[in-house]
């Protein structure tokens, strides 16, 4: 099988070989510091004995899951500590489709490129269901496109690519869809530290064994090269979860683990509340000039980015690198997203340089 190589990096090498500065606004890096408790817990780590350089038990630290436990509400060995995000989703998405309940997978549009590329290379089938204008997502939409062939329901939620965040009972309805029609529904919740709006609903607030909740810890401490995330399962999945996960990874990080346990030991809410307001600044910044360039755009509730259409200039591949030579500004393509916003960019918001890219797109469009 073939996998298409995602747009992201094309993306970005355009960018980085551009005759120009451009400011990066591809991929969700944040350009914050991680907490100093994180720092003191690597440090802390290079002095350890040389048998904690070994690998680390394969389904994570028992501190650290015991750690995430405590604070999620779940039992510690429900917990399966993942190679990033991206392991996890992979993990829960496979344990989906390997229980024989059907081979289709439910998928938002816009939606993170990743999830459409994994659906395919675990042989699963990908249906659609757009969102509303603003990102929100309608549970009557995914129930009219659910059936017996439903194996699975992906959600992300603050939202990537959009900044929606889904309310309570949006989460309710999804899970009892997913309970409905032998399906899980997998929740990520990578963004849930940049709720801005105060409605961010955890999946692990609703009770079923017809949900798995995915998370990292790459954005809440500004960490995506640590590769440290998880997985939530309910009990009669974790033991498959496991073994997949030993056969593709082994393990993952043992210092980047203890980092963050320290990081979640340590660290003041405080940091979690100043990162907030500096996104909630920047998207002001930048929707300001975007409504000088006479744009469209979503009004973000969470996670980093911004969506923006600008008249007679849709959101292609080729507009993108010309935006990149015209302008300096390096976005996504909304193509790269489905087909909802195929006319859109999408611009993340982790670059202390978006005053200067929204002045460029005021000026280039304006």
């Amino acid at each position: 099988m073939e996998y298409e190589k995602p747009l992201f990096f094309e993306i970005m090498s355009y960018a980085v070989h551009a005759d120009r500065d451009v400011v990066d606004m591809v991929s969700g890096n944040p350009d914050w510091e991680p907490p100093q408790s994180l720092r003191d817990g690597l440090r802390e780590y290079a002095d350890f004995d040389q048998s904690e350089f070994q690998y680390a038990p394969s389904e994570g630290l028992r501190d650290l899951r015991e750690e995430i436990a405590a604070r999620r509400g779940v039992d510690e060995s429900q917990i399966v500590v993942t190679n990033g995000g991206g392991e996890a989703n992979y993990l829960a998405m496979a344990r989906a489709l390997e229980r024989g309940a059907g081979d289709e997978i439910i998928l938002t549009d816009p939606v993170y490129p990743y999830y459409p590329g994994k659906t395919s290379m675990l042989g699963g089938t990908q249906r659609f269901v757009p969102t509303d204008d603003d990102g929100t997502l309608d549970p009557a939409a995914v129930r009219a496109a659910a059936s017996d062939d439903t194996a699975c329901i992906v959600v992300n939620s603050p939202n990537n690519p959009t900044g929606a965040v889904y309310p309570e009972e949006t989460v309710r309805e999804l899970v009892a869809i997913a309970e409905a029609h032998d399906a899980i529904l997998v929740s990520d919740e990578v963004y849930d530290h940049y709720d801005r709006s105060g409605r961010f609903s955890s999946a692990l607030s609703v009770d079923s064994d017809h949900r798995i909740v995915t998370n990292s810890f790459s954005k809440t401490f500004a960490i995506t090269g640590f590769r440290v995330g998880y997985a939530v399962f309910p009990e009669q999945h974790v033991e498959a979860a496991k073994a997949r996960h030993m056969l593709v990874n082994v393990a993952t990080t043992r210092p980047g683990q203890h980092a963050v346990l320290h990081a979640l030991r340590n660290t003041d809410p405080a940091y979690h509340e100043a990162n907030r307001q500096l996104l909630a600044e920047r998207v002001d910044t930048f929707t300001d000039a975007l409504d000088e360039a006479g744009a469209e755009y979503t009004d973000p509730d969470g996670a980093f980015y911004v969506m923006a259409r600008f008249d007679g200039y849709p959101g292609t591949v080729a507009n993108t690198k010309a935006l990149i030579d015209d302008a300096g500004v390096a976005g996504m393509p909304g193509e790269a997203f489905g087909d909802a916003f195929d006319d859109w960019f999408r611009f993340a918001l982790v670059t202390p340089r978006v005053e200067a890219a929204a002045d460029r797109l005021a000026e280039r469009f304006g």
